[in-house]
């Protein structure tokens, strides 16, 4: 299984980003996509949980509103479109994998990561 994460890049506050997350080598329907975040000194925060089963998602509550999780089955990518960005979202992103059958929900733990992809939000 492997998962690259692109679309990181540098945006003034209040502009947005679409980061990638490109899955390959997964052989069943019955996964989540999680994305993350890491801030330099800060621990690693569960952002978003995509349920491929059956297309639900979830948020924590510092991005609700603001970020929004969509799948392009065709080319097996999912999406973390980000608006509103503020100078407090800039991180390394993350998304991640695991099995589940369920509905999305934020109480995961992954096995499979992506190598991240950097975002950078200037005031």
């Amino acid at each position: 299984v492997q998962l690259v994460e692109s679309g990181g890049g540098l945006v003034q506050a209040g502009g947005s980003l679409r980061l990638s997350c490109t899955v390959s080598g997964v052989t069943s329907d019955y996964y989540a996509i999680g994305w993350f975040r890491q801030a330099p000194g800060k621990e690693r925060e569960k952002i978003s949980c995509y349920s491929n089963r059956d297309g639900t998602t979830a948020y924590t509550d510092s991005v609700k509103g603001r970020f929004t999780v969509s799948k392009d089955n065709a080319k097996n990518t999912v999406f973390l479109q980000m608006t509103s960005l503020k100078p407090g979202d800039t991180a390394v992103y993350y998304c991640a994998t695991t099995p589940w059958w369920g509905v999305a929900t934020l109480n995961l733990i992954y096995d499979r990561w992506g190598q991240g992809t950097q975002v950078t939000v200037s005031s």
